[in-house]
């Protein structure tokens, strides 16, 4: 079990115990933090305390954190599209509907899952759950993500990513029509106070995010854009053309309810271009996708 204590600061003072630690464990649900409350497991001043209680500077918090559950992920004859590999990359164009790693809830069907039996080696820094993952896309995004063989070329994929080296660039339908020609959105992106699942535009424990789109074409109430990002952020494009009032079709969590939402499985939003200095040559490669059939179906409607 992990114990985690907070001192409460000026700054926090006179809020709900819950809302405190909710705000402090970003990655429990509201329901998690619920069951750590019901159980005893939650202590201000190393007394049980009331999910309720507000909060005074200088006290302390503390809590014990269930031990994670072990996930034993084994390989699986899942059919994936590998665009490229050598010996220390491979380049994946990922299905809608797959998700990228395992995680509690969601052992099995995932892009590692099928790596593992695909890929003869896998770097290890990501541990056992998401070997060879440098970076994600959304279940429900499509598109190419690039995958570490070994330990070395990860910490230079890595790198290139931290100092947004890579060139990622994404095409999308949005609901609405964009006027400009092209533009910049810059407004931090953080966790959803309330619906802990979910990140919104906020000044609040939140990161600068960064996305760049120019307008391909404009339909009568929608709008094909060609994405790119400057910053990585979770849900980052989701999150940023729903603050600017354009979400994207199909998005189940971020976008509208609309006769032309509903049938999609989720959000049209497709991972077309990837570039980055290979690790080992140092040579610029670049990789292109198709758009999934279901965006050429939209748009010829």
């Amino acid at each position: 079990m992990e114990i985690k204590e907070f001192i409460v600061t000026e700054e926090k003072q006179n809020i709900r115990c819950d809302k405190f630690l909710s705000d402090k464990l970003e990655d429990f649900s509201r329901e998690s933090l619920k069951k750590l409350f019901k159980e005893g497991e939650v202590f201000l001043n190393d007394e049980k305390v009331k999910p309720s209680r507000k909060l005074i500077a200088g006290e302390r918090v503390k809590v014990n954190l269930p031990e994670p559950e072990v996930l034993d992920v084994i390989a699986e004859n899942i059919p994936i599209n590998i665009v490229y590999e050598d010996e220390d990359v491979v380049i994946v164009d990922k299905p809608q509907g797959m998700v990228v790693h395992p995680a509690n809830g969601n052992h099995s069907g995932t892009l590692v899952n099928a790596l593992m039996y695909h890929v003869k080696d896998l770097s290890s820094i990501n541990g056992v759950i998401r070997p060879g993952i440098v970076h994600r896309i959304d279940k429900d995004t499509s598109g190419l993500l690039i995958i570490a063989k070994n330990d070395n070329a990860h910490n230079h994929l890595a790198v290139q990513f931290k100092e947004h080296s890579i060139n990622r660039r994404y095409k999308t339908i949005c609901h609405g029509i964009i006027h400009e020609n092209s533009g910049t959105i810059d407004a931090p992106i953080g966790r959803d106070k309330i619906k802990r699942k979910e990140m919104c535009v906020t000044q609040s424990n939140s990161k600068r995010a960064v996305t760049h789109f120019d307008v391909i074409k404009r339909y009568d109430k929608y709008t094909f854009l060609d994405v790119h990002l400057e910053t990585g952020r979770t849900h980052q494009i989701r999150v940023h053309l729903k603050y600017i009032s354009h979400p994207v079709i199909g998005d189940k969590v971020y976008g509208f309810n609309s006769q032309i939402d509903r049938p999609f499985k989720g959000q049209l939003l497709h991972a077309y271009k990837l570039g980055f200095i290979h690790p080992k040559t140092n040579e610029y490669m670049e990789f292109n996708s198709e758009l999934p059939d279901y965006f050429y179906e939209l748009l010829d409607r």
